[in-house]
């Protein structure tokens, strides 16, 4: 009896390109990849941050902090764990800036693209847990995208199988960068066997790492850094058995790869925050809103109608107020700004206790041969004194409904 070869029927082919060059200047697939994962989180945050009350466009000025700062943590990262490369022996400390070389972590790029984000909400006004719910399920989404960037460099793998979605991957280069070495007769040479896709287990994983954070956030409606805890939980449980099966080199503590050992103490942090903290969902009012361009008036021919409407476009408000979301919604049908807490009128309550603690309100002043008619008056809006003027009736009248508290259900 002859046994059928081994031989899978299918496989993942994998490119034995990553580097075009367009004339002097070469085009990565793994950067197209970075960038293109940047504008998917841009969209997608950009979009919550709307449905928050933040002004359309922030989410620009937020990249132009972020995006830097996360990609000199994600660098700073991979240097720290790997020195060897540059520091040890043979190695070449200028190539820790080599970035377009490849080496980058995610755990330094999550936490330089916070600093930069928490930066970037200093200058806008935004709460920064704010911005980081809003990021919760577009950083996943930019994640799996940058994941096929790891596909055309060939790397990202793990062990042997014989899976029908096993990956074939080439030998790459050294002498010729961002391309497979190729045999004799000019044909890519392939490593032997396939290979499980890491890379591929991880972008999956991350979509439904996004789709859980948005199912989760409009279920129950979370706030205060609540959904980007959650989606920190979800994207270490799936890193920490996709690391345990890469076979590329790594550093390791107690034999155990530092990534996993990385996964198990931010998945930790993450959770105690999702436990311990609590409160609503946050929604955001401007302070300082601009008022609307004056309409010019005579001679029409005469309007510049290119500054008349850069004029009208909305500029950016001075900063954001929190507010509840029955306030949010009422602000979005009315136009109205909710009142806020600090700048609310006092009330009557307010001023009958200041009374009762120190003595030196109105009663204070009071004698007692002054009539109580004049209490009953203030409370029914007739006028005691019969020696004032229907003038003076009503101006005091119309001081009293401007000193009345507006209704702060509104």
């Amino acid at each position: 009896m002859t046994l059928a070869p081994m031989t899978p029927l299918a496989a993942m082919p994998s490119p034995s390109t990553a580097v075009w060059q367009l004339g002097p200047v070469p085009i990565r697939a793994y950067a197209l990849c970075i960038i293109l994962g940047i504008v998917v989180a841009c969209v997608v945050t950009e979009h919550r941050l709307r449905r928050r009350g933040v002004a359309p466009g922030a989410v620009l000025d937020i990249a132009v902090w972020a995006v830097p700062a996360g990609i000199i943590g994600a660098r700073i990262y991979h240097v720290i764990t790997s020195p060897e490369k540059y520091f040890g022996a043979g190695g070449e400390p200028i190539k820790a800036l080599y970035i377009w070389e490849g080496g980058l972590g995610i755990w330094g790029a999550v936490a330089g693209g916070a600093v930069g984000a928490w930066l970037a909400a200093r200058q806008l006004g935004i709460p920064f847990t704010v911005i980081a719910d809003a990021l919760a399920p577009g950083l996943p989404l930019a994640q799996a995208v940058g994941r096929l960037g790891n596909w055309f460099n060939n790397e990202l793998y793990g062990g042997r199988t014989t899976l029908p979605w096993g990956l074939e991957v080439h030998v790459m280069d050294p002498d010729n960068p961002g391309h497979a070495l190729r045999d004799d007769a000019g044909n890519p040479v392939l490593q032997p066997g396939l290979y499980h896709p890491a890379f591929l287990y991880e972008a999956l994983w991350n979509v439904g790492v996004a789709a859980l954070v948005l199912y989760l956030d409009r279920k129950l409606r979370l706030g205060r850094g609540r959904a980007f805890a959650l989606y920190v939980m979800g994207y270490t449980a799936g890193r920490f058995w996709i690391e345990l099966m890469r076979t590329d080199e790594a550093n390791l503590i107690l034999g155990v790869r530092l990534n996993v050992w990385t996964a198990v103490l931010v998945f930790l942090g993450a959770l105690a925050y999702f436990v311990r903290v609590r409160g609503p969902r946050e929604y955001l009012v401007p302070v300082g809103e601009p008022a609307a361009a004056p309409t010019p008036s005579g001679d029409v021919s005469q309007v510049d109608l290119s500054a008349r409407e850069a004029a009208a476009r909305p500029a950016p408000p001075e900063g954001y107020r929190v507010v509840t979301e029955e306030q949010f919604d009422a602000y979005r049908k009315t136009g109205v700004l909710p009142p806020a807490d600090d700048d609310r009128p006092e009330t009557s309550d307010d001023a009958a206790g200041v009374d009762a603690a120190s003595g030196d309100g109105d009663q204070a002043d009071r004698t007692d041969t002054e009539p109580a008619a004049t209490d009953r008056a203030d409370a029914d809006g007739t006028d005691a004194d019969p020696e004032r003027t229907d003038v003076e009736r009503t101006n005091a009248g119309r001081a009293d409904a401007a000193a009345r508290p507006t209704d702060r259900d509104s």
